[in-house]
């Protein structure tokens, strides 16, 4: 915007000259301005930060924008389907060393010298205590996030995350354990954080649905490429470590190689490196119709206020806290779990794959959907909890033998919740504008998932394995419920509020000034709410 001394938001903006070096005569009556399309031709964007957040809305070239959406999508999708990747692995090494003598190396679990009964309570604290860790780390990570560019906060963070996970090999008891179970999930609560906010800086509400789930998916990848990894290490009979200790240093090794990929991610189309000055524009304009704006680093209390006193937000993270508590007890104990079916070792891993492979079709397919269908986000995570809660009677109510095909089927069929928890980060990125508002919304949704991984493992009681662990399934069952109502709840306010706002009369020039203004989703009136 021009101010009064002939400058652009403060900056001195060259005079446009012909080829002679004169300028260009002034307009007459009769000439009126034409607009065109951005083109991908440098010098038609200004150079500025600031004028890149136009108030007025710029045509853009369809083909153009198409090409840019790819070429962040080239460079994006790839780095975060592998970034979530490395932490669901390093987090779910620990079901499967726990196979590998790790449970007797640091005594995770303790036979009752009177019944004989194994307990394995050390191994449920070890598993959250990763949780209250990243619980730990959410708001500060949150924060960073926000308020530093996202390659110096990435970078270092992923590499401080590779040497904790690395360190695993050399913890000698389980309150070692504990202690690094700690930090490890502080470090690495910089990851989901960071991706929410990038996916959201970057895509459009539509698009975000099935860029969402693409980087989600990579819990279910990494259950078919971690498990081939475990499966491999736990074949090294030699040297001087344990099976499980070879499999934390590598994996600690690949993120630390990961860790720089963290210092070239940039943090919107503002600062994207990887497009040209017109690019970047076009890459703005196109999240201009969302009204979700882009990243901004200053802290507004009264976002942070009217996020801790909206409804929404809260019956988001609900949905996020009771869906993933099944991944809490799969992460820990689910080779275990299925090693109870009368399965050796080395079987139990492999039969991680059923689930990993439906896991991440669903995600996937449930995105596609979301993406196509209008406010049908909430329905999905309705009808994906269905197969879920039938996965749970499966396994409670099943006859456990050796080789048992029907507690190993509905273990695979638990992989239906992952829509559940995909379609949560969705809502909460398509759902909420204002920086600090999105900022906190990352935040509390972090949150949740860690409350839903904390309470998980601990519903586990390895005394009740002959009654197949009743209060686990019991208690999945009830918080599956509560998914449910919370979303139904979710929709009918989502839906009421868009009524609201439909029946308000739309100024075009308004709604595109406001785009950028940094307003939140109750501030603004031309926001739309995705169901």
């Amino acid at each position: 915007m021009a101010t009064p001394d002939g400058t652009h938001n403060g900056l001195e903006v060259p005079e446009v000259t012909d080829n002679t070096g004169a300028p260009p005569p002034p307009p007459t009556e009769n000439e009126k301005p034409i607009h065109t399309a951005v083109t991908t031709d440098a010098h038609d964007v200004p150079s500025e930060t600031g004028e890149l957040l136009s108030e007025e809305a710029r045509p853009i070239d369809p083909v153009a924008a198409k090409r840019v959406l790819r070429k962040i999508d080239r460079f994006l999708l790839p780095i975060l389907v592998v970034g979530y990747g490395l932490t669901y692995w390093d987090k779910a090494i620990l079901g499967s060393a726990a196979l590998f003598d790790m449970t007797t190396d640091l005594e995770l679990a303790v036979i009752n010298p009177v019944t004989g009964a194994k307990d394995t309570s050390r191994l449920s604290w070890a598993t959250s205590l990763f949780y209250f860790g990243q619980l730990a780390g959410s708001f500060p990570m949150s924060y960073l996030v926000q308020h530093l560019p996202t390659r110096y906060v990435l970078g270092p963070g992923i590499m401080l995350w590779a040497i904790v996970c690395a360190a695993t090999a050399g913890v000698t008891t389980y309150q070692g354990l504990y202690v690094q179970r700690f930090f490890l999930g502080f470090f690495e609560s910089i990851i989901p954080t960071s991706f929410l906010l990038i996916v959201g800086s970057f895509y459009t509400q539509s698009e975000q649905t099935l860029r969402q789930s693409w980087w989600w998916t990579a819990s279910g990848w990494f259950i078919l490429i971690g498990g081939g990894l475990n499966y491999g290490f736990a074949q090294i009979k030699t040297g001087g470590l344990h099976s499980w200790q070879y499999i934390y240093i590598f994996a600690g090794a690949l993120t630390f190689l990961f860790g720089i990929v963290g210092f070239f991610i940039p943090s919107s189309p503002v600062d994207a490196w990887i497009l040209t000055p017109a690019e970047r524009v076009i890459a703005v304009e196109r999240l201009r119709a969302g009204q979700t704006g882009v990243r901004n680093p200053e802290i507004k209390p009264s976002q942070i206020w009217e996020a801790v006193t909206d409804i929404k937000v809260w019956l988001i993270a609900l949905i996020m806290a009771s869906g993933y508590t099944v991944n809490g007890a799969v992460t820990g104990f689910g080779p275990l779990i299925v090693s109870t079916f009368g399965f050796s070792t080395l079987d139990s891993i492999l039969l991680q794959f059923p689930l990993g492979i439906i896991s991440a079709c669903a995600m996937l397919f449930s995105g596609w959907i979301g993406s196509r269908v209008k406010n049908i986000r909430l329905i999905i995570v309705m009808l994906a909890c269905l197969p879920t809660m039938a996965a749970f009677i499966i396994i409670w109510k099943s006859h456990w033998s050796n080789h048992a095909a029907a507690p190993v089927v509905g273990y695979s069929l638990m992989g239906f919740f992952s829509p559940v928890v995909s379609m949560s980060l969705v809502l909460a990125s398509t759902n909420v504008a204002g920086g600090t508002k999105k900022s906190f919304m990352s935040g509390v949704l972090f949150v949740a998932y860690c409350v839903g991984n904390i309470v998980g493992p601990q519903m586990i009681r390895s005394q009740t394995v002959k009654q197949h662990y009743p209060a686990l399934w019991g208690g999945l069952l009830g918080c599956y419920s509560i998914t449910i109502l919370s979303a139904a709840t979710l929709y009918f306010v989502l839906y009421r509020e868009n009524k609201k706002r439909d029946a308000i009369d739309m100024d075009e020039a308004e709604r595109s000034k406001l785009s950028f203004k940094d307003l939140t989703d109750k501030q603004n009136k031309y926001f739309r709410y995705a169901l």
